[in-house]
């Protein structure tokens, strides 16, 4: 039997400690929270989406940073088991689009029950309001950690859980990322992963909350007429730029160091051909009224405004006024309006942190360092991330799973 000593628990550092204590070991998990799963307590707007329902296969088209680096994790736990784990605990799971997995209830709190009950069956010690604040290490060995400055925590193992930087408030303050660089290992510079982006240009008024769906979003660097990034989805504006699904996996795209254009297609099903018939039959339908009252039917009623002042056509203008030039205009409008992109938010907004522990240095099939004899890393504070569909929260489980069985 080892002592095994937990940094951080949220959805990494609970599996770590469970996997770990399951194999007879005697387990300490250590939180600076007054509660543990802070981070996954707001997740998916407090659903908590735990993870994705595609073939595990398929996850890797959805990992951006060092897939490869994630077989052994994804294939030792994969999304089965961590559906089967919850069930298990009595936590009932539902899938939705896209085949993001959620509690049937809808409360993140579910899924942290459900880790609270596996860390209490298997007798892991919680400490709370405990912030390590010191690594005491001897040699190529760790001997113990200092908590809160002042007491020392002796063990046999320990695990780095500590995620990345996004979020502080809930803990994520980079600690772990400090406290591997003093134990020797490199560290691939933090930046924000699944961010909102910002325009150059401040957002109308109007359009500030409005969600559009069904729209297809292109990232273009300047200059450059093929895009970086394309898709279908959904975005909400905000006062400085886009947010929302579309928006945060675009933002993986884009850096602060370079000029880029965002576009947004408001009918990416039509042709333009087939839109400037619509408009036709529109314009037929609203023939004697000003262009204004004309695009009800077309368009959400908080963008006609800024469609129409994209259109240099008068909103006063009567609709059977209207010429071919201006309708065909109008089309090129819809298909295609661009934002000069200023950068992403402040890495304290993002999602996910992308950089972390190098993965050259950890073991993939073990999550162990190459470095320190008796380490091991799980979660966020790995340099990997991936999109939003309940993969990053498969990761944490995953690689916790691997570090907490492998000691």
């Amino acid at each position: 039997m080892k002592k095994v000593i937990v940094i951080g628990a949220g959805p990494a550092g609970m599996m770590a400690a469970i996997s770990a204590a399951k194999n007879n070991n005697e387990v300490i998990l250590l939180e600076r929270n007054e509660k543990v799963g802070k981070k996954l307590f707001i997740t998916g707007k407090g659903r908590c989406n735990v993870t994705n329902s595609k073939d595990i296969s398929e996850f890797f088209d959805y990992i951006i940073g060092n897939p490869h680096f994630l077989y052994s994790a994804l294939y030792s736990f994969t999304n089965e088991d961590t559906i089967d784990f919850f069930e298990k605990q009595g936590i009932r799971l539902k899938s939705e689009r896209g085949g993001r997995v959620f509690p049937q209830s809808d409360k993140s709190s579910d899924i942290i029950k459900g880790l609270m009950n596996g860390l209490q069956r298997h007798n892991v010690d919680i400490k709370l309001n405990s912030k390590v604040t010191d690594i005491i290490l001897e040699g190529n060995k760790i001997t113990a950690v200092k908590i809160n400055n002042n007491l020392l925590l002796k063990g046999d193992h320990f695990i780095i859980c500590t995620g990345g930087v996004s979020y502080p408030l809930t803990g994520s303050t980079g600690d772990g990322i400090k406290f591997s660089k003093k134990l020797g290992h490199s560290i691939i510079e933090l930046k924000p992963s699944l961010v909102p982006i910002e325009f150059e240009d401040t957002v109308e008024k109007e359009l500030v909350g409005l969600n559009l769906r069904n729209i297809e979003l292109s990232v273009y660097k300047e200059e450059s007429k093929k895009p970086l990034f394309k898709e279908l989805g959904e975005i909400v504006f905000t006062k400085y730029g886009i947010s929302g699904p579309l928006a945060l996996k675009a933002s993986r795209y884009i850096n602060n160091e370079n000029d880029y254009n965002v576009c947004i297609d408001l009918k990416p099903a039509l042709k333009e051909d087939e839109l400037d018939k619509r408009l036709q039959k529109d314009f037929k339908k609203y023939i004697n009224k000003e262009f204004k009252n004309s695009l009800d039917d077309l368009l959400p009623k908080r963008i006609i405004n800024f469609v129409i002042s994209l259109s240099n056509i008068k909103g006063d203008k009567k609709v059977n006024e209207i010429t071919r030039e201006e309708r065909k205009n109008l089309v090129k409008s819809l298909k295609k309006i661009n934002f000069r992109v200023k950068g992403l938010r402040p890495i304290e907004e993002a999602i996910v942190t992308s950089g972390g522990v190098n993965t050259l240095e950890i073991d993939p099939s073990t999550m162990k360092s190459k470095l320190i004899s008796n380490l091991s890393f799980a979660g966020e504070v790995i340099d990997v991330d991936a999109f939003t569909g309940g993969y990053n929260v498969q990761i944490a489980l995953s690689t916790g799973y691997l570090a907490g069985t492998n000691i």
